[in-house]
Formats: structure tokens, sequence, C-alpha cells
């Protein structure tokens, strides 16, 4: 009894099997058009939704907050160099060449020996700014290197 009823179980559900496979091909036969418009419009729907994501996300936005700290900048006094008492700046010469107060300045802070960072400290610019005033230097005085602009400019009476 008990193998009847399994065995009749069995059959049962390959009937039904194949009976809605058999719906199943029929389905597909008669709307096949109606099915292909329906993978269609789910594609595009799927690739819409995609976009319409990507394109209106919120961009992270980078707040930069601005805090003021108080740093103690040691003071610093500066010595003049000093000058020899017969010493005489030949002012025509200087204007001739047309050097500036502050290039006159770096090529003194050369003489003495200071490095591109040394200078930019005492004269409080940056580096950038007295290597570009010394390149002018050096344009105005021929010079391709400090220690002959400094050679020229002693010879020029321009620095002590």
């Amino acid at each position: 009894m008990r193998n009847s009823v399994l065995l009749y179980g069995i059959v049962g559900g390959l009937l039904t099997a194949l009976l809605k496979a058999v719906e199943y091909r029929y389905l597909i036969a008669e709307h096949s058009v109606e099915v292909y418009v329906a993978l269609v419009a789910a594609l595009f729907a799927g690739v819409g939704i995609w976009l319409g994501q990507k394109l209106t996300r919120t961009r992270e936005t980078v707040i930069v907050r601005e805090v003021p700290v108080h740093i103690e900048v040691p003071v610093r006094v500066e010595v003049p160099m000093p000058v020899p008492a017969n010493f005489v700046r030949d002012e025509r010469k200087l204007e001739s060449l047309g050097i500036t107060k502050r290039e006159l300045e770096i090529l003194g802070l050369m003489a003495a020996g200071l490095s591109t960072r040394e200078m930019a400290e005492r004269v409080c610019v940056s580096e950038n700014t007295v290597k570009t005033h010394s390149s002018r230097v050096f344009d105005k005085l021929g010079a391709k290197r400090r220690t002959q602009a400094v050679q020229l400019g002693k010879e020029l009476r321009l620095i002590p």
C-alpha cells in the first residue's frame, strides 16, 4: 500500500511538471512579443534606476575649517654689519646698473656668507624671493656665481 501511494505521488508530480512545461511552451509561443517587451522594459528600468542614482548622488563636500593657532616667535635682534670708515658707495654706478635697495641688501648678505635660507629669514621674505633678487643681481653685474657677484660688487664699490 505504501509503495502504491509513493508511486502514485511520483507519477502525479511528473505529470504535473510535464503539463506546466507544455503550458509554459504555449505561453511563450503565444505571448512571445509581450515577454520580450517585458524583458526589454525591465532592462531599461534597471539601467534608468542605476543612471538616476549615479547622476543624482550627493557628492562628498570637503569642509575646511581654519583654526587660529598662537605661535610664539622669538624676537631676533639684528646687529648691523660694521661698515669700514673709509668706504664710500658709488651711487652713480648703483643707479646706472639699476640695482634696487633690496638687491643691494641681498648682495651685502651674500658677501657676509649667508645661505639663501638665512638671507630669507634676515630680510623676512621667502627663499624664492631671495633667489629672484640674487638672479637679478647676477644679471645686472654679469656674474655667474655668488663669489663672482661679491667680487664685482666690491670692485665697483657697491658693497664694503
